[in-house]
C-alpha cells in the first residue's frame, strides 16, 4: 500500500474514479465510432453530446465553438495559428493588422514557443513582445496600455501554473476596449477549469484552450473555445470529425472521462469550494512556516488560486528540497525546470523581480479540489519530519545541536572538490581545498556540530581561505600562524615511508602530513592516516589529497589501497586508486525484479542507501527481506570504500530514489577494484513492491 502524498496537481492530476469508470465503458461496453450511423456508433456518440453540452453550459460557450483535442498544447497551437492566418490574410488585403505579438511573461512555453513558430512558417515577420507583470504576478496594465494599438495579437492566463496568481482578465478587457485594439486575444484557462468561474461568451476572449489532466481526466484530451465570429483555422484535417474544426477519431474513452469531471462540477458534489481549500492552504503554509525557519512565498495568497504554494527557504537549493520531500514520499516540484544537478532560475519568478535565490530555490505544492482533511493531515505530518531530517542534517538552523560525525566528507560543485576530515572525540576538523561555493555549508556544518576547525589548508598557493575564515568566527583559531597554503608554521613532524620528515597535525588517532610535490614545489600533498611510534608507514595512509599531477609523487609513501582523492573530479569518480580496473562490468545494475534472488544468494550483502543524510532521515526505513540499510550519502563515499575494499567478498547493493547516484557509487567501487558492488537499476521510484516499511 502506497503512503505517497501527491502536491504536484498543477503538473498533473490523479484521475478521478468517476471518470475512470466512464473512460472504461467507453472502452468496454460503448466502444462505438460516434461517426458511424448504427446503434453501437449512436451510443458512443452519445457520450460525445453530453460531455459537450456539459463543457458548454459550464464554460459559458453561448454561440462559440466548443471541440475536443488532445489539450492545451494543441489547443494553443490551433488558436495560433487561427489568429495569424486571419493577420496574414487581412495586411494582404491592405488592412492595418498592428506589428506586435504581446504575450504575458509568465505565460507556459508553449505560448512564446507557439507563436514564434507560426510567425515564422507563415511569414507574418511580426515581433513577438513580452508584457512585463508586477512583484506580484500580475500583468501591468499601464505597459499593455502603452502597446495594444500596436498589437495583433494578445496571449496572456486566467492563472499562472507556477505561483496560481489569477490574472486581471477584465482589466485585460478594459483596457483593450479603451485603446480600440483589434488584436485577437488568447486565454490560457488551462489552471483555471474547476477553479475560476467562467463565462467566455460573456467577453471579448476569443480562444480558450483547456487541459483534462489538470483536474481528474487522464491525458492526452483537451478543450478549445472559439468565440462566434473569431478566425478559424483549423490545426489538423481529415474526415471531418468536430463538425470538421479537428479532424480524426475521436478519443472517445478521453471525452467520457472528462465528461465524467464535468458533470461532477455541474452537479457541485464532488469537489471542495474555495472557502475550504483555502483552509487547507492555510495550514500548509503554517506547517511549513513551522519547519523550515525564514520559510519565504512567493505567490501573494490573496491574488492566486488556494489550491498553490510556492515557496523557497533561504540556504536551500530547490533540489535539496525536492529530495528532502521526495524521500518523506510528498511529492511537489521545483518551481522551475531542472538539470541532474541544479535548478535554472524560474522565468515566471524572475519576470516578477524576485531575488535569485527565490527563482532558483522555488518549490511548487498544489494539490487539486478533491484533496481532503486526511491528506492535509498526513502533509502536515510530513512537512514536519522534513523539518526535523533537515535539522539534523545541520542544513537549517537549530537550537539542538547534531549528533558530529567521524571521517572525510567530500563536497562538489562543477568538477571541483573541497574536503572535510572529521574527528567526532575532539571536535576537531580540517578543511582541505574549500571552494567559495561551499562556505555556507561548511559554515553551517562547522556551527551546528560545534567542531573547532583547526586548519584550512590547500594543495596550490593562494587558494581563498579568507572568506571561510570569517564566515567560522570563533569556530577557528585565526592566531595560529601558516603559510601560503593555510599549514601551520610550528606543526609537529612525522616520518614518511620513503624516510623522509613532513610536517603533521593530529585529528584524534589519525594525523595529517603535509609533503611538498611537483616541479618548483608549488604543489602540496596531504596524507591521512594513523600514526605509529611517530611515523606514518605507507600501508596507513588511508587518503591522499592532491591536484591530479602531484599523484605520481605519491607512490613513495602510500600503499596501492590509499585512496586518492582530487582536488578536481569532473567524471564524478570520487576517488581512485593508483592502477583502477580499466573496464566496468556490465552487470553492475541489478533489476528489482531480481532483487529477491539476489538476497537470497547473498544474505551478507551490505544495503547501502546513497541519498543525502537528510532525506534519508525524512524517509520510511528501507528494508528488503528483514534488513536494514546503511546511509552512506555519495559526500561519504571516499571514507567509507576504504573500509569496503578490505572486505572485497561483501557484496554491495546501493540504491537511490532513480538510480542514478547509486550507479556512480557501484562504478567507483568496481575501479577501486570491489568487483560485487551493484547498483538497484530505477531506485525505489521503479522498485516492485516498493521496498518500505510500513
Amino acid at each position: 500500500m502506497t503512503t505517497e502524498i501527491y502536491l504536484d496537481s498543477n503538473a498533473t492530476s490523479v484521475v478521478l474514479p468517476a471518470a475512470i469508470a466512464a473512460a472504461n465503458d467507453a472502452m468496454g461496453r460503448r466502444y462505438g465510432n460516434p461517426s458511424s450511423t448504427h446503434a453501437t456508433g449512436l451510443k458512443a456518440k452519445a457520450i460525445l453530446d453530453q460531455a459537450r453540452a456539459s463543457a458548454v453550459r459550464l464554460l459559458g460557450v453561448g454561440n462559440g465553438r466548443l471541440m475536443f483535442n488532445s489539450g492545451a498544447t494543441e489547443g494553443i497551437q490551433t488558436a495560433v495559428l487561427s489568429a495569424l492566418v486571419a493577420l496574414r490574410e487581412r495586411r494582404d488585403a491592405g488592412e492595418a493588422i498592428g506589428s506586435l505579438l504581446v504575450y504575458g511573461a509568465t505565460e507556459h512555453k508553449a505560448v512564446p514557443e507557439s507563436l514564434a513558430h507560426w510567425n515564422r512558417l507563415l511569414g507574418l515577420n511580426l515581433t513577438l513582445h513580452k508584457l512585463p507583470v508586477d512583484h506580484d504576478g500580475a500583468h501591468s496594465l499601464g505597459a499593455l496600455r502603452e502597446v495594444a494599438p500596436r498589437a495583433a495579437m494578445v496571449c496572456t492566463m486566467a492563472a499562472n501554473n507556477e505561483t496560481g496568481v489569477i490574472s486581471d482578465l477584465a482589466g485585460i478587457e478594459a483596457v483593450l476596449a479603451q485603446t480600440a485594439s483589434r488584436a485577437l486575444w488568447l486565454v490560457d484557462c488551462v489552471q483555471a477549469l474547476g477553479k475560476l468561474k467562467l463565462d467566455l461568451s460573456s467577453t471579448r476572449i476569443d480562444y480558450a484552450p483547456f487541459s483534462g489532466h489538470k483536474l481528474y481526466a487522464p491525458k492526452g484530451i483537451g478543450m478549445l473555445y472559439v468565440r462566434a465570429g473569431a478566425p478559424f483555422t483549423p490545426l489538423i484535417m481529415g474526415g471531418g470529425q468536430e463538425g470538421g474544426q479537428r479532424s480524426g477519431t475521436e478519443n472517445m474513452a478521453g471525452i467520457a472521462a472528462l465528461g465524467a469531471v464535468l458533470a461532477a462540477l455541474e452537479r457541485g458534489d464532488t469537489f471542495r469550494g474555495n472557502a475550504e481549500l483555502c483552509a487547507f492552504r492555510a495550514r500548509l503554509a503554517d506547517s511549513l512556516r513551522a519547519a523550515l525557519p525564514g520559510v519565504v512565498f512567493n505567490n501573494p495568497f490573496d491574488k492566486a488560486l488556494p489550491t498553490t504554494l510556492n515557496f523557497a527557504v533561504p540556504g536551500l537549493s530547490s533540489r535539496e528540497l525536492m529530495d528532502v520531500f521526495d524521500a518523506a514520499e510528498v511529492r511537489v516540484s521545483a518551481g522551475s525546470a531542472c538539470s541532474s544537478s541544479k535548478a535554472a532560475p524560474s522565468y515566471v519568478l524572475d519576470a516578477m523581480g524576485l531575488p535569485l535565490w527565490r527563482s532558483a530555490g522555488a518549490i511548487r505544492m498544489s494539490f487539486g479540489p478533491l484533496a481532503d482533511e486526511a491528506t492535509i493531515d498526513a502533509a502536515c505530518a510530513r512537512i514536519e519530519r522534513c523539518g526535523a531530517a533537515l535539522r539534523a542534517s545541520c542544513l537549517i538552523p537549530s537550537e539542538r545541536g547534531a549528533v558530529p560525525h567521524d571521517g572525510l566528507v567530500q563536497l562538489g560543485v562543477e568538477g571541483a572538490c573541497s574536503w572535510m576530515v572529521l574527528d567526532a572525540g575532539s571536535r576537531g576538523c580540517i578543511v582541505i581545498d574549500p571552494l567559495p561555493d561551499h562556505v555556507a555549508r561548511i559554515e553551517s556544518y562547522v556551527r551546528c556540530q560545534n567542531y573547532q576547525v583547526q586548519a584550512i589548508v590547500s594543495t596550490l598557493p593562494n587558494a581563498g581561505r579568507a572568506m571561510l575564515i570569517e564566515a567560522l568566527g570563533r569556530h577557528f583559531n585565526r592566531h595560529v600562524d601558516a603559510d601560503e597554503y593555510g599549514w601551520p608554521l610550528h606543526a609537529a613532524t612525522i616520518a614518511l615511508a620513503n624516510g623522509a620528515s613532513a610536517p603533521a597535525i593530529a585529528l584524534g588517532g589519525q594525523a595529517l602530513a603535509c609533503m611538498p610535490c611537483g616541479a618548483g614545489d608549488e604543489l602540496r600533498a596531504y596524507l591521512l592516516g594513523a600514526p605509529k611510534d611517530g611515523r606514518l608507514p605507507a600501508a596507513a595512509v588511508r587518503f591522499a589529497f592532491s591536484a591530479r599531477p602531484a599523484q605520481q609523487a605519491l607512490a613513495a609513501v602510500s600503499a596501492g589501497r590509499t585512496l586518492l582523492c582530487p582536488t578536481r573530479d569532473e567524471h564524478n569518480q570520487f576517488c581512485s586508486i593508483a592502477e583502477p580496473v580499466a573496464t566496468l562490468a556490465a552487470d553492475a545494475q541489478l533489476d528489482s525484479a531480481a532483487l529477491d534472488a539476489f538476497l537470497q544468494a547473498h544474505p551478507d550483502a551490505l544495503l547501502i542507501d546513497v541519498r543525502e543524510p537528510y532525506e534519508f532521515a525524512a524517509a520510511v526505513t528501507p528494508a528488503w527481506a528483514g534488513r536494514s540499510a546503511h546511509s552512506v550519502p555519495l559526500s561519504r563515499l571516499a571514507d567509507h570504500a576504504s573500509v569496503w575494499l578490505q572486505a572485497e567478498q561483501t557484496p554491495l547493493l546501493f540504491f537511490c530514489r532513480s538510480g542514478n547516484r547509486s550507479l556512480k557509487a557501484a562504478h567507483c567501487m568496481r575501479r577501486l577494484g570491489h568487483r560485487q558492488a551493484y547498483s538497484l537499476n530505477g531506485g525505489l521510484a521503479l522498485a516492485t513492491p516498493l521496498p518500505l516499511a510500513a
